[in-house]
């Protein structure tokens, strides 16, 4: 077989003149063969990110599988004295690390990164292969056992080579950048908290390390020198910021906090973000930012689109944070699992609110096992979760962990295992909240801080209007637990019905009765003190290859981004108080012939108007921001126009069929005159 190397950037130059680490992107030159093909000789040339799901060669778009990505390297001979490190920020979902032919270590979960330390398997000054056994199946020791999303399988974000010192801050700590920022007490007058630095080194005993902050307008407000020894543990520093620029929804501020080695010269540097505010969750105020009630106007995000699939780019991310913010939502739960680093920064940056879902879940399948109760399943969502709190804690938009969702209260007792969890982040983290998604009953909702209900009462069954009958009794009975809402139904473009009562099937999901349902509860649910908040369940579709058609459709926008459903524009309307909203409804439905129509619009910018062909209708508000109109008979080619204000909307329909003639126009003829007996 040919060998194939890639020969990386790594100058001879650069390595001899660098005293501080140096970072390299690896994302070119790789090499992918599935394993059953037996033989790299027809390896594809890759670029990183890479998911085979969506490889044009893949055999089986959903498949489940285990691939080989191959790479090579040339490490110059003056790095001897040097450490190396590969990290990767996201293999779906275990990973094997090979490097010339040594195994060097497992990870097991596909959202969070890890990195190995490959000084010693490497040979300097001279070529180097590199291997990554990648496996997407099913496993009962790898959360998360039960989802509905599509895990798409490669190595589908970025990857690094480190080179540092021998003494370094630690890239090994949990996949963080080894420097963890944990305020204690944030007030407008003082922050005050510990920075804790893991440092590994090979051959010293102590070293001297260097904390700096740096405000959002560039100026030192701490430094500190301290010999640190290096004993295995990590390094704790003491900090005080006065008169903090605190982190909001409506001024993120961002500090840079600097861990450095060395005294007369630096041979070790990292820098990290991260905002000051304190988070409060309490039955009377709901949620608070710095004190203030700060009512959450959520929405689940999952994990793909049509065009990336699960190896979403920086342009991907943007521009779904651009449709949510138009939307008005300050808030956006990483379903299942973490998204990329990239999306928090950028929630960091503009003001988001995130609540991060570890893998413990269920899915709606009734043949899934979401928990089993064996120690390598439990290690390894212990594992994951401190993976996720380390990696996640220096973003001051991370508001919440999140624990579970959806569990079950039948078989084994899951609960001592959530308290595990729930103790482990609160550990590592007391300064946030711990969340959960629950649709049961039961003690599994006392565990976290905050719970919320997965709501769906007169989806399948009854009425919307039955929510309100649950909700007295949330009020009754339970109004102690810091509680919120989550609620959502799929919808696709393509189904029509004459009814909204129609009732949502397997395969047959109209976009009607997904509006309806969303109207009645946001009619019946929002703004209702008893919740600190309310997520709607998705944000977009999302694929998902279990489900009819390949995919989740309760996204109130489709999988491809190009269409906004009508559940989108009355969230606009009642949350994006800056940009004013005016919609028709139903401009896809499909109207029988001569019956009479109302019509229905979501306004932000008072009581519209509306023309129907000549006629003018009357609108009123039956619930904020909805507005129905009095019902008219039409038939043919339609146009429907509204305007409020400076807005204006419009459509044109097509009612019945216009082939068809009129049913009073036509003449039955029979053969002979009629005869009775």
């Amino acid at each position: 077989m040919k060998r194939y190397l890639t020969i990386l950037l790594l100058l001879n130059v650069v390595a001899m003149t660098a005293s501080a680490r140096e970072v390299f992107p690896i994302n070119e030159g790789w090499r992918f063969f599935f394993k059953s093909e037996k033989t790299s000789d027809n390896a594809r040339h890759v670029t990183l990110p890479h998911s085979w799901n969506t490889d044009p060669l893949a055999q089986g778009y959903w498949l489940e599988t285990t691939g080989s990505y191959q790479n090579g390297m040339y490490i110059p001979v003056e790095w001897a004295s040097k450490r190396l490190f590969v990290k990767f920020y996201g293999v779906q979902s275990v990973a094997d690390l090979f490097v010339n032919g040594y195994h060097v270590g497992t990870h097991r979960g596909g959202a969070t990164a890890f990195t190995f330390e490959i000084t010693d398997k490497i040979r300097f000054g001279s070529d180097n292969s590199m291997l990554v056994v990648v496996s997407n199946s099913s496993r009962d020791d790898v959360l998360p056992t039960s989802t509905d999303m599509n895990l798409y399988g490669g190595i589908y974000r970025e990857a690094e080579l480190i080179l540092t010192e021998r003494t370094a801050i630690s890239p090994l700590y949990l996949g963080s950048d080894g420097v963890l920022v944990h305020p204690q007490t944030v007030g407008p007058e003082k922050v005050e908290g510990e920075i804790e630095v893991h440092i590994t080194s090979k051959g010293d005993n102590s070293c001297t390390l260097n904390v700096d902050i740096t405000s959002p307008r560039g100026e030192r407000v701490f430094s500190k020198r301290q010999k640190a020894r290096l004993d295995g543990k990590p390094v704790s520093v003491a900090f005080s910021v006065d008169n903090p620029t605190l982190w909001s929804l409506r001024d993120p501020a961002l500090y840079t906090v600097t861990a450095s080695i060395g005294e007369d010269s630096i041979t070790d540097r990292v820098a990290v973000r991260t905002g000051f505010r304190s988070i409060g969750a309490s039955t009377a105020e709901g949620l608070t930012i710095n004190g203030e009630r700060t009512p959450v106007r959520g929405v689940t995000l999952y994990h793909d689109n049509a065009l990336s699939g699960g190896t979403l780019t920086p342009e991907d991310y943007d521009a779904d944070l651009r449709i949510i913010r138009t939307m008005g939502a300050n808030a956006l739960r990483s379903a299942v699992m973490p998204h990329a680093q990239y999306l928090y920064d950028r929630c960091d940056e503009q003001g988001m609110l995130v609540w991060i879902d570890a893998p413990l879940h269920r899915s709606s399948f009734l043949g899934d096992v979401s928990y089993f109760a064996t120690p390598a399943f439990e290690q390894n969502g212990l594992d994951q979760l401190q993976e996720i709190v380390a990696q996640n804690i220096n973003h001051p938009s991370v508001v919440m962990w999140g624990i579970f969702s959806r569990l079950w209260m039948r078989g084994d007792d899951v609960t001592p295992y959530i308290r595990r969890l729930n103790e482990t982040a609160r550990t590592m983290d007391p300064s946030r909240p711990t969340v959960a998604c629950s649709d049961q009953n039961g003690d599994i909702n006392f565990i976290t801080d905050l719970i919320v209900w997965q709501q769906d009462v007169g989806w399948r069954r009854g009425s919307t209007d039955d929510v309100i009958v649950w909700r007295d009794q949330l009020q009754k009975n339970w109004s102690h637990l810091r509680s919120g809402v989550c609620y959502g139904g799929s919808g696709f473009l393509g189904h029509k019905s004459y009814t909204a009562q129609s009732e949502p099937r397997s395969n047959w999901m109209p976009e009607e009765k997904q509006t309806r349902f969303h109207e009645e509860y946001a009619k019946n649910l929002q703004n209702d003190s008893l919740f600190w908040g309310a997520w709607i369940d998705n944000m977009f579709d999302y694929g998902s290859s279990r489900r009819p058609y390949g995919i989740n459709g309760a996204g109130l926008v489709t999988l491809n981004r190009r269409e906004k459903k009508d559940a989108y524009y009355l969230y606009k309307a009642m949350w994006n108080g800056a940009e004013p909203t005016l919609h028709i409804v139903d401009k896809r439905r499909r109207l029988r012939d001569y019956e009479k129509q109302a019509f229905r619009v979501y306004s932000s910018a008072g009581t519209p108007t509306l023309i129907v062909g000549r006629d003018t209708l009357a609108m009123s508000e039956y619930a904020p921001f909805q507005y129905r109109s009095d019902s008219v008979a039409i038939h043919g080619m339609i146009e429907v126009k509204v305007a409020a204000g400076d807005l204006r909307d419009s459509v044109t329909i097509l009612v019945g069929n216009v082939l068809k003639p009129k049913r009073t126009q036509v003449l039955r003829r029979t053969a002979g005159p009629q005869t009775t007996n």
